[in-house]
């Protein structure tokens, strides 16, 4: 049986080339950045090369860019860093209520510290009012974070305003840019953000890498203790092996990001396609924001069939899909997105996220959406 995967938004694979870009810093250049001798200063050279290739692409100085495990570790960084350093400015916090659970239970942790959190509602379509945001801001508000594409219907949220606002207000806004990277154009030279997540295993890189762009002005206390490494931000040795496999992706984004948007598009609009066709536009309906959303994920309800039985059934016939964030999908739980969007209960309990990437063809698409139908129609009729 063929095997199908159309679960990248959770994680993608990593790129022949990423993978030929890592192996040396296994086997031969395997020094420590941080030893003087020869081995070190190699080490400390390709970290210094893949710093100047990312910043590059992000529009940002090398310097603002600090090294992590993933984008749960920058979003931790940035949330406890922002609000630990500015605890004697304020108390006060804004995220909305469909952040992913790195930016939610941060939060939630944040409250216990005796931080106050206000979580803005959604729209139907997953995007987060701008004058809401401006309306809860407060004197003793000390950060705003709100990410750019949500990972489970693939909402784009008004990133540009909502950092107008922060900006002409002296608040500073963090923003998770993890499932924006590669299918958005990003340029911190102009956008009106203080802190941007990114994650290296979204863009076929490896797992085990991120970063957290750090604005010239921002002030962040580090959540790790032990080492002058990466400014003394985020110490501990460097995954150079990890970060040179980063850089690889992002510079392989840089020359193909064009067609990767447009073949992603393609892919998504054939399986909305072929499911209306098949099943009819009530019985797939479709998640998140009809415009202002990425190209590769896309959430689609199958009223009558429940979440779980649709991915049982999916898995026995070699389909990878997923309910929502990788992070949750083990719990049988409607996704804490869809309850914010308030959409109905049987669109909620029968969500499923296809999201799409590398390897992935039109062809696989068509024959998918077949077996999708042909498991809809036998549920319902059992």
């Amino acid at each position: 049986m063929m095997f199908t995967y159309f679960d990248h938004a959770a994680t993608t694979p990593v790129h022949p080339e990423v993978v030929e870009a890592m192996l040396p810093h296994f086997t031969q250049s395997f020094g420590n950045a941080s030893s003087t001798h020869s081995a070190g200063r190699e080490a400390r050279a390709v970290l210094n090369r893949s710093r100047d290739t990312i910043a590059s692409f992000i529009g940002c100085a090398p310097s603002q860019i600090i090294f992590t495990s993933g984008g749960t570790e920058s979003d931790n960084l940035a949330l406890f860093g922002a609000a630990a350093a500015r605890k004697s400015i304020g108390n006060h916090i804004i995220t909305t209520q469909s952040e992913h659970h790195a930016v939610l239970h941060a939060c939630e942790q944040l409250e216990l510290q005796g931080y106050e959190v206000t979580y803005l509602p959604v729209d139907r379509t997953g995007r987060v009012n701008v004058r809401d945001v401006e309306e809860a801001i407060r004197p003793d508000t000390i950060l705003i974070s709100v990410m750019f594409a949500n990972n489970e219907v693939g909402t784009l949220q008004p990133i540009r305003e909502i950092g107008a606002i922060a900006r002409a207000k002296g608040i500073p806004f963090h923003v998770d840019a993890v499932q924006a990277l590669g299918t958005q154009p990003i340029d911190l030279s102009s956008l009106p953000v203080d802190l941007m997540s990114f994650s290296a295993h979204k863009i076929n890189g490896p797992k085990g890498i991120g970063a957290l762009y750090i604005a010239k002005h921002m002030k962040l206390q580090p959540l790790f203790y032990g080492g002058n490494q990466e400014r003394k931000r985020r110490p501990g040795t460097e995954n150079v092996a990890g970060i040179a496999g980063f850089a690889k992706a992002v510079q392989i984004l840089r020359e193909e990001m064009y067609e990767k948007q447009q073949n992603l598009e393609k892919l998504r609009i054939e399986m909305v396609t072929r499911l209306q066709a098949l099943l009819g536009q009530e019985q797939a309906v479709v998640n998140g924001h009809p415009a202002e959303r990425v190209p590769h994920i896309l959430n689609i309800s199958f009223p009558g069939v429940s979440t779980e039985t649709m991915l049982m059934n999916l898995d026995l016939e070699g389909i990878a899909a997923a309910s929502g964030s990788a992070c949750t999908s083990g719990s049988l739980e409607v996704s804490h997105v869809l309850k914010a969007m308030r959409l109905e209960d049987e669109i909620t309990r029968s969500a499923i996220r296809f999201s799409f990437g590398l390897g992935n063809t039109l062809e696989e698409i068509g024959a998918a959406a077949r077996k999708i139908a042909t498991i809809v129609d036998r549920v319902r009729n059992a």
